[in-house]
């Protein structure tokens, strides 16, 4: 090839890589029978009464089935696996500890203590309660003098920890849902979706292993009162250990739900149900077909090269994307699927680059559903690249904003 050739070549390649990439991958998964979508109109597409809901695989967060996941709802006591998660962040960062006590104010007595006539613990007017035992009784009693009270003794007051609420939720990836308080009582502001719900429990459970053991226990009893675990699931043989259940008149029934069969955590989140006894049956049904339905193959072993980023700069004009570790999804039993991957990026990517760099993301659809999510990093090392070649990159760059800029323009 003419160096003239060369530099068409790469620029061509330059002028192709845009400043937002997105390479498609077609992944065809074996198996056997008519292909089937879990999102399509088929007659015989599972179906749930919960007017949302949302089933992950807790491991890759593959997403199994999904309805009306990203309208905000009220959340009712679902609001509380939040307050939990920030509780539990300031335990590990070594600001809070177990046997730290805590004041029941007459707020949180009176909105939510015995006088409340909602889900509470019942701890006396200005009694001193271990931060241990309202974490137990948040989690197992649902109970609303607990929640205000953490809230009150870690932030000063409830609308300070409700920001904090708010800035965890942003960090570990909460996008779409709002918190204002630490109970899930009826607020204006409050809105939650079941897929954000679904995502706390999945990080709930990663992060905090010390801990979620709470959600499996059958009851708790506190100053001679016992009460008992409110999570339907947990009476139900499908292996359910964990979370939470959540009512109030505007957000109706919901619940987040987790089971684990043969070694693979199913995660549920369902919300506006109509009843009781709805929600239990809705929960337990969308783990049941998923563990039917379902199971995890391999797309790309660990080190696997899935994909090329193009690099600016360097001694190479392109880098490998390989993902943290094997990329697992959950497909459909005995159905041919056609899976989508995309390879989403910035680039092109400006040398020098380290091996193990965050560089994009691969999304991999399952007709209209973003079954998996998960970063991507650099495979290997790219130094800058000689004279030429960084003179040759920024030249084209400089092309490439001159094109844009004219069509800007236009």
């Amino acid at each position: 090839m003419s160096p003239s050739s060369e530099i068409v070549e790469r620029f061509a390649r330059l002028l192709a890589a845009g400043a937002c990439v997105a390479a498609a991958l077609m992944i065809s998964v074996p198996g056997h029978g008519a292909s089937n979508s879990v999102t399509g109109a088929k007659k015989d597409e599972f179906q749930t009464a919960a007017p949302y809901a949302i089933l992950i695989e807790a491991e890759s967060g593959a997403v199994l089935f999904e309805k009306s996941a990203d309208v905000p709802r009220p959340p009712s006591s679902l609001a509380k696996l939040m307050t939990a998660e920030v509780v539990f962040h300031e335990i590990t960062q070594g600001r809070l500890k177990l046997e730290d006590e805590f004041v029941i104010s007459e707020d949180a007595w009176r909105r939510g203590g015995a006088p409340s006539h909602t889900s509470s613990m019942f701890a006396p007017l200005n009694s001193r309660v271990a931060v241990r035992d309202l974490i137990y009784a948040v989690i197992i009693q649902s109970a609303n003098d607990a929640s205000i009270a953490l809230a009150q003794g870690i932030a000063g007051n409830e609308t300070a920890f409700a920001v904090m609420m708010n800035k965890r939720a942003h960090e570990i990836g909460l996008s779409n849902s709002n918190f204002t308080n630490a109970t899930g009582l009826p607020d204006r502001g409050m809105a939650v979706t079941v897929r954000d719900l679904a995502k706390l429990a999945r990080h709930i459970i990663h992060t905090y292993p010390q801990f979620y053991g709470i959600y499996s226990e059958r009851e708790f009893t506190w100053n001679k009162i016992r009460q008992f675990n409110r999570n339907p699931l947990l009476n139900l043989d499908i292996g359910a250990d964990g979370m939470k259940t959540g009512y109030t008149s505007d957000g109706g029934y919901g619940l987040v739900g987790t089971a684990v069969q043969n070694g693979v955590r199913l995660i549920v989140a369902i919300n506006g149900l109509k009843s009781e006894k709805e929600r239990a049956e809705e929960g337990k049904r969308l783990l049941e077909w998923g563990y039917r339905t379902f199971e995890s193959r391999l797309l790309f072993p660990e080190g696997q090269t899935i994909g090329e980023a193009k690099v600016f700069g360097g001694e190479q004009g392109s880098v490998s994307l390989v993902a943290q570790g094997p990329v697992n999804l959950m497909v459909q039993r005995n159905q041919n699927e056609r899976i989508l991957a995309r390879i989403i990026y910035t680039g092109p990517v400006r040398a020098p680059i380290e091996r193990g760099q965050p560089i994009g993301k691969l999304r991999v659809t399952r007709g209209d559903i973003v079954a998996l999510e998960l970063p991507l990093q650099a495979g290997e090392s790219v130094a800058p690249g000689g004279m030429t070649g960084r003179a040759f990159d920024a030249a084209s760059e400089f092309v490439i904003n001159l094109i844009k800029s004219g069509t800007d323009k236009l």
